[in-house]
């Protein structure tokens, strides 16, 4: 299929909410993933720049596909759920080798007398919730900060348990806020809590149908048995799930859409260490030329040994790659050559992420002598690269001085 035939296909595709799939030559699919706008998304993937924006993987996905399909759905968080589903049961070549099991996230439902709805990471699933822990698991879901905002929606609807304890007779403040049933007050019994995890299971298995005619069979039969006030809780939750207001999910989407689009996003690390002692890192950020102070972070090294500098970035890294809620970058710029440079791609290979990394090598003087990396990254943009090494630089002495300061002080 020529890159024509398949932009003339994008023209029939619904402005709806859905999950689309990139197929290969024998329909196999290669690549899924979910639209708040499922034209709009897909027409996304022909840019130009395709393999800049997305991902050397991505743009190599996109030569390999002969076809695209489709499946509209009701709602961005129902687009969300069936991706989860659809990736379970394909799993296609495109989206597992873009992410390692420990970069997804999971849904948990444990197997307690008042189970808990826990969002876990993948890396410790198996760790801290062995199957004989759980009574569901679903997943994988490839956007962890799109995940949290739909439990968020879900809970709504359908209260749950997360973290208080069951029957101390006391509300918790998710309890208080309409966010949990009364567990921990001992005001729902086991077998009603029970029904809302089924209601919870059934949605997201993706079943939404079955549950629409359970939740309608459950208010005929309370309103026959003169239970007003249930039947029309009963009523509101059908209601929610005809309307789901998922703004917040469309929002994120295109938010991201847009920094990845529009946003050229450097982040640079750095160390600083002095004989060893107070070893510390930090993250500096530069878009479009200019330095994004706000979004800094600084790390205190916890397991690399001192004066490791690659030990220390591979942290670092590690601990960043965790936070879904921050925006990724689409270069990686580290203080140094071969050593931080294999230090970072085997922690970004380690966690199944596909970003290109470069190195700013030093003098004596410790002035910026080259930018070492591929040069398709580093061309045009030697600038912001230098920029954002100098605020790595600049930031990881003035976080070790503090650190070294307080540690006087004690």
């Amino acid at each position: 299929m020529t890159l024509e035939q398949f932009k003339k296909k994008t023209k029939h595709m619904p402005d709806t909410p859905g999950v689309y799939f990139f197929l290969g030559k024998r329909k196999e699919v290669l690549y899924i993933g979910k639209a708040a706008s499922l034209r709009d998304r897909v027409r996304s993937y022909f840019a130009p720049d395709i393999a800049e924006v997305r991902s050397p993987l991505i743009a190599q996905m996109v030569e390999r596909a002969s076809s695209l399909d489709w499946r509209k759905t009701d709602s961005v968080l129902e687009a969300l759920l069936l991706e989860a589903n659809l990736i379970k049961n394909y799993k296609p070549k495109f989206n597992t080798d873009a992410k390692d099991d420990k970069s997804w996230n999971y849904v948990v439902i444990t197997k307690e007398d008042f189970p808990r709805v826990l969002l876990v990471r993948g890396r410790v699933l198996e760790k801290d919730f062995p199957l004989t822990m759980r009574a569901h698991t679903f997943g994988p879901f490839p956007h962890g900060l799109q995940l949290r905002e739909a439990l968020k929606i879900i809970r709504k609807i359908f209260p749950y348990r997360d973290m208080c304890k069951p029957q101390t007779g006391k509300p918790c403040f998710n309890a208080q806020i309409g966010l949990c049933p009364g567990v921990c007050a001992g005001t729902i019994s086991k077998r009603d809590y029970r029904k809302i995890i089924r209601r919870i299971a059934l949605l997201f298995a993706g079943k939404k149908d079955v549950l629409m005619k359970s939740l309608e069979k459950d208010m005929k039969l309370a309103a026959r048995e003169e239970e007003f006030e249930e039947a029309q809780r009963l009523s509101r939750q059908i209601y929610a799930l005809k309307h789901i207001q998922d703004v917040s999910l469309i929002k994120d989407e295109y938010r991201n859409e847009a920094q990845t689009i529009r946003a050229m996003r450097i982040e640079a690390y750095d160390m600083a260490h002095l004989g060893g002692m107070s070893n510390v890192g930090v993250m500096t950020v530069v878009e479009d030329s200019e330095a994004q102070k706000s979004e800094y972070r600084k790390f205190r090294i916890r397991s690399a040994k001192p004066g490791d500098d690659p030990g220390a970035l591979r942290e670092v890294l590690s601990r960043r790659l965790g936070h879904d809620d921050w925006p990724m970058p689409r270069l990686i710029v580290v203080d140094g050559s071969t050593a931080q440079m294999n230090a970072a791609n085997a922690t970004l290979k380690e966690c199944g992420v596909h970003i290109p990394v470069v190195g700013v090598v030093k003098d004596e003087k410790h002035r910026p002598r080259e930018i070492k990396g591929d040069q398709q990254f580093i061309k045009g943009r030697e600038r912001d690269i230098l920029l954002a090494n100098a605020e790595a630089h600049r930031f990881a002495i003035t976080y070790h001085r503090k650190r070294v300061r307080d540690r006087v002080r004690q």
